[in-house]
């Protein structure tokens, strides 16, 4: 909307800021960005998010909102252009389930891949690929999630492929492949290669050296 400050508070690493950049960048809502160093959070931060002290922050006005599927849902309730969530009100729970379904079901235990080893791992990877194949069955052969459309579980569920590839790689494993899980790699490629997509995701290498130095950090701590 015209005369509005519209700030957001994040961090280059973070998935959950990258969804709130890529709801911006669909919606077409200009914005100031504000990279935070996590290890020492600003002031801002802290005055914003007093509760969880944690990225993305949404200023919109100087009213601050928290939690990136929450500013979603703000973002998409502002800025009534290009809706995220679906009209329909069951389709709309819908898809609010996968998305938590995705963050509680999918991202956990793909995290988890980097804390185990030998029997425990097999056990891991075993139930991040059961629970992405179970993300995969709400696709329904749709080229989106809500459609022919992105929408709202495209930004909340789609930076699960860049950073599991790398968390494949740095932790010797294979969550995710387009042989078992096809329906899943095209929506992926359809969503990723979109250029307002595309441009917010980091550098492959940089994020990279950032999700190593995260695993040798939690490996350290595991032991």
């Amino acid at each position: 909307m015209a005369g509005d400050k519209v700030t957001l508070l994040g961090f280059w690493g973070s998935p959950f800021a990258l969804r709130v950049k890529w709801a911006l960048k669909l919606k077409g809502v200009d914005y100031e960005y504000i990279e935070e160093d996590l290890s020492n959070k600003s002031p801002l931060l802290l005055l914003y998010n007093p509760v969880h002290k944690k990225v993305p922050v949404l200023v919109h006005n100087s009213n601050p909102v928290a939690e990136s599927l929450v500013i979603i849902e703000y973002i998409d309730e502002v800025w009534k252009g290009n809706p995220l969530l679906p009209l329909d009100p069951h389709e709309r729970a819908k898809a609010r389930f996968w998305a938590k379904f995705a963050d509680e079901k999918c991202m956990g235990v793909i995290i988890r891949t980097f804390l185990t080893e030998g029997e425990e791992k097999d056990k891991v990877v075993k139930e991040a690929r059961e629970n992405l194949k179970s993300l995969e069955g709400a696709l329904e052969g749709k080229k989106f999630f809500g459609g022919e459309t992105i929408g709202y579980l495209e930004i909340a569920a789609g930076w699960i492929r860049p950073w599991t590839q790398i968390v494949e790689e740095i932790a010797g494993v294979k969550v995710m492949d387009a042989e078992t899980m096809p329906l899943l790699n095209t929506w992926f490629d359809n969503f990723l290669q979109v250029p307002a997509v595309k441009e917010c995701i980091p550098p492959r290498d940089k994020l990279r050296e950032h999700l190593k130095g995260l695993y040798v950090l939690w490996r350290g701590s595991s032991t």
